[in-house]
């Protein structure tokens, strides 16, 4: 026992001390600090180490050290060593003082890159290799310069696949958070759009930016988002879902409860109406919040269409939701419990095609749904160039033999296959996922209680969306709580000339957000109406209108 203790206090008394030395950045030569650099990226490595001369007449003895593929040769070898060895001979010899270190007076005088500063603890030294960057030490001196060198292959801009529009933009996130920070930035033009940067991940220091508007989005909101990521204390960050499971209000949710997406023109319009996004390093996908139900039934191309347009499809979405919801748990109670609500010819028709059908209507849709989610999740799978042909012609050949064979009925694959297509015209793919699993939910239900579990079930998925919340809104927002204003941009999209405030529970602080004079109900007559006003006959006879007063 006594032999443990003292192993035990050996082995915080080794890590105490083991700490202490990263902490400082001893003030010793090369020769100490170079093999220690080795030895903490281990042998093999492509850890690369440079030693050199620098100053004039080489007044210094430096090394620089980088990793081979994360850093830009290029920058190393013009903005450092060449700038430090080549283009200093008409330069004094440079001397430090108290008041400006060595380090220091050589960063300030002999590094020429953009980007450089002076660290003094070992563990930022370590952590600014690993991510590209390069280190440069001064023999005798403490601390050491790091300048900004990262170098290695990226995607470029493109497309967003899973997001595509026929009408908009056609540029998509990376997986470099910086690159994704200048797409937003092109398009909000403003010193008040803030992106705080932040390190998670002990061991994969992912790089995590928080976007939002100051002085439209709330301050509190942004705190909040601010406070739970800080809160995240795990060894790797390697996409957003592992920040999305850890900042979400209700984790045990089969609904999402942030908007995920690729598209930089969607995050701009969600900044701008005072919500936070949140860029992760190595994946395209960023995370908006708060967001409410509606937002999920939302494209950005219902914003570059004419309003009627973007009505009209909008209002499609939404029933498309209810059909790829309910219609095979409607057809299975109205097939097991409730065949006097259709014609009777109908209902025959319907008994015609069942006839010879070993299983019940539940086991029969259950079949074909779960069939028809494994063609679907084969043909993301496959290759994109035979995947798509392969979910469309399993489709097909299963379907057709499944009915040949007289195990399902041609009825039941027509209800089937228009679900599976109206679950395709929810844009947002995470909703969709959970209208899909709430789907067997709702056929298992009418398979018990007929419509009347139908209806029950969806009272209660009713009252679980009522109860979430997304960072203190409320998800069902603006139909619950009622507000009127924000209901031109609900299931209806109105003009933009008459959205004239953002979102009321989250931009208070600055709502308005288009003069009100642009509304042309609000609109004062101009000269010729007001000139045209006035040459109306007296006799009660309109005289015709132009299209402007028309509108």
């Amino acid at each position: 026992m006594l032999r443990r203790l003292l192993k035990a206090a050996k082995g915080r008394a080794q890590a105490t001390s083991d700490s202490g030395k990263k902490e400082q950045l001893p003030p010793t030569t090369l020769s100490q600090t170079l093999p220690r650099l080795r030895e903490e990226f281990g042998e093999g490595s492509s850890l690369i180490v440079r030693t050199f001369t620098a100053g004039a007449n080489d007044q210094y003895s430096a090394a620089l050290a980088y990793v081979d593929g994360l850093a830009d040769r290029e920058t190393i070898n013009v903005h450092i060593l060449k700038s430090t060895m080549l283009d200093v001979d008409t330069e004094p010899e440079i001397e430090g003082s108290a008041k400006s270190p060595i380090v220091e007076a050589v960063q300030e005088r002999l590094i020429t890159a953009s980007e450089s500063t002076v660290v003094q603890t070992w563990d930022q030294v370590l952590e600014e290799i690993s991510v590209g960057n390069t280190a440069v030490f001064i023999d005798g001196a403490a601390g050491a310069i790091v300048v900004s060198t990262p170098g290695w292959d990226r995607r470029g801009v493109q497309e967003p696949v899973s997001e595509a529009v026929v009408r908009g933009p056609r540029d998509g996130f990376t997986e470099t958070l910086r690159t994704n920070e200048v797409l937003i930035r092109r398009r909000i033009r403003s010193p008040r759009l803030r992106v705080e940067q932040m390190t998670i991940g002990d061991l994969s220091r992912t790089g995590i930016g928080i976007a939002y508007i100051k002085g439209i989005a709330e301050e509190r909101m942004v705190d909040e988002v601010r406070q739970r990521l800080k809160r995240i204390k795990v060894d790797s960050i390697l996409e957003s879902g592992y920040l999305e499971e850890y900042v979400q209000d209700s984790p045990w949710s089969i609904f999402p409860q942030m908007i995920r997406t690729e598209r930089p023109d969607i995050v701009s319009a969600n900044l701008l109406e005072g919500r936070v996004a949140i860029l992760t390093d190595n994946t395209p996908f960023v995370l908006i919040m708060p967001i409410t139900l509606s937002q999920f039934l939302t494209s950005p191309e219902d914003y570059y269409e004419r309003f009627p347009t973007g009505i009209f499809i909008r209002t499609l979405r939404y029933g498309s939701l209810i059909v790829s919801l309910t219609l095979p748990a409607v057809y299975i109670s109205i097939t097991t419990f409730h065949q006097e609500l259709l014609p009777t010819d109908l209902i025959l028709a319907i008994a015609a095609s069942r006839q010879g059908v070993p299983f019940p209507a539940l086991v029969e849709a259950l079949l074909l749904e779960i069939l028809f989610e494994v063609l679907r999740e084969a043909g993301i799978r496959l290759p994109r160039v035979i995947g798509q042909a392969v979910s469309i012609v399993g489709a097909l050949v299963v379907g057709e033999a499944a009915v040949s064979a007289g195990l399902v009925s041609p009825a039941m694959v027509i209800v089937v296959a228009t679900t599976a297509i109206s679950s395709f015209a929810t844009p947002a793919f995470s909703f969709a996922i959970s209208a899909r699993i709430l789907r067997f939910a709702f056929m298992i239900s009418a398979a018990t209680l007929g419509l009347f579990g139908v209806q029950l079930l969806g009272l209660l998925v009713l009252l679980h969306l009522a109860s979430l919340r997304s960072y203190g809104i409320p998800y069902l927002a603006p139909f619950a709580p009622l507000r009127g204003s924000d209901l031109k941009d609900a299931v209806l999209r109105f003009p933009h000339w008459s959205m004239v405030t953002r979102p009321d529970q989250i931009a208070s602080q600055d709502p308005v957000r288009q003069d009100r004079q642009l509304d042309v109900r609000a609109r004062p007559p101009g000269p010729e109406q007001a000139s045209r006003q006035q040459s109306t006959p007296s006799d009660g006879v309109d005289a015709p209108r132009g299209d402007h007063d028309a509108t």
